[in-house]
């Protein structure tokens, strides 16, 4: 054997993979990839247990990946647009349920930990008014570096007013994250970051697949508004459309009524009321 071919010679466990891999692609209708950064052995492993049954996990080389989306991308339409996504440190998950119900049960698994010294806020990171329960000494200095105002009260050091000490994508510094460290906040949240989702043919980026509730309940009660009203207007019947119906119904049938001057149970009192209007409004043009 040439030293090309030995090189160019992939090791069976590698092939072996691979066909696992593609055997998996082939099977599930719905295939996430989510970033494995800074998530812990022990959370992944309470994911596996939460999820059992129902999503099965699979961290995977990227290179390996990639040549299985290769080998099934003919009976999977639109799967090879997962290889834009394979960046870094990646884990695959693999399942059946709705992607959406899978996103906001993975965002609901997520776990606050302590801030270290280079790590990104996740979110707005405020430190609140109140005691914090330390003695005056050097946290005052401490609190003061980033910001916080504080004052003593009763052998206590208090934050004068919430303080917003880190936004959204800020990088914490040693001095921040002591200070944290100190109160007791633990301001990061980790949890699998999802980068894209694959559903019947269909790629999702992972930003669309937390979507704001509550807009979306005031979309659809909008619509539900609007459909309701045409569906009024044209007549169309439903068990939702036929109180409006018949009270729109109703009420014509009172004004034709009325119009032809019909006596009946219900329009004799009205009947009258006009009659009584107009005999006064005769009774005023006639001379004394």
């Amino acid at each position: 054997m040439s030293l090309v071919a030995k090189r160019r010679r992939v090791p069976e466990h590698k092939v072996r993979r691979v066909r696992e891999l593609t055997a998996l692609l082939k099977r599930y209708n719905t295939i996430v990839l989510a970033d494995l950064h800074k998530v812990r052995a022990a959370q992944l492993q309470e994911l596996r247990k939460r999820f059992r049954g129902r999503v099965l996990f699979k961290v995977v080389k990227n290179t390996l990946l990639e040549r299985s989306i290769d080998a099934c991308s003919g009976e999977k339409k639109g799967l090879e647009r997962l290889k834009e996504y394979l960046r870094g440190s990646n884990i695959l998950l693999l399942t059946d349920m709705n992607p959406f119900r899978l996103a906001m049960e993975l965002e609901k698994s997520k776990v606050r930990m302590p801030a270290r010294p280079g790590d990104v806020a996740t979110h707005d990171i405020v430190i609140p008014a109140g005691n914090t329960g330390l003695p005056p000494g050097p946290i005052m200095s401490e609190l003061a570096s980033v910001g916080v105002r504080t004052r003593v009260e009763s052998g206590s050091v208090w934050v004068i007013r919430d303080t917003i000490v880190a936004r959204r994508g800020d990088v914490i510094s040693a001095r921040l994250a002591a200070v944290l460290s100190k109160l007791g906040i633990k301001p990061i949240e980790v949890g699998l970051r999802l980068k894209v989702a694959y559903d019947g043919g269909v790629i999702i980026p992972g930003d669309q697949l937390l979507p704001n509730l509550e807009e979306v309940k005031s979309q659809l009660g909008e619509g539900a508004s609007r459909a309701l009203l045409l569906a009024v207007g044209i007549g169309y019947e439903s068990p939702e459309t036929l109180p409006y119906s018949i009270g729109i119904a109703h009420r014509s049938a009172l004004a034709v009524a009325l119009k032809a001057a019909y006596p009946t149970s219900e329009t004799i009192r009205y009947l009258i009321s006009l009659a009584v209007a107009h005999a006064r409004a005769l009774s005023e043009r006639v001379p004394s």
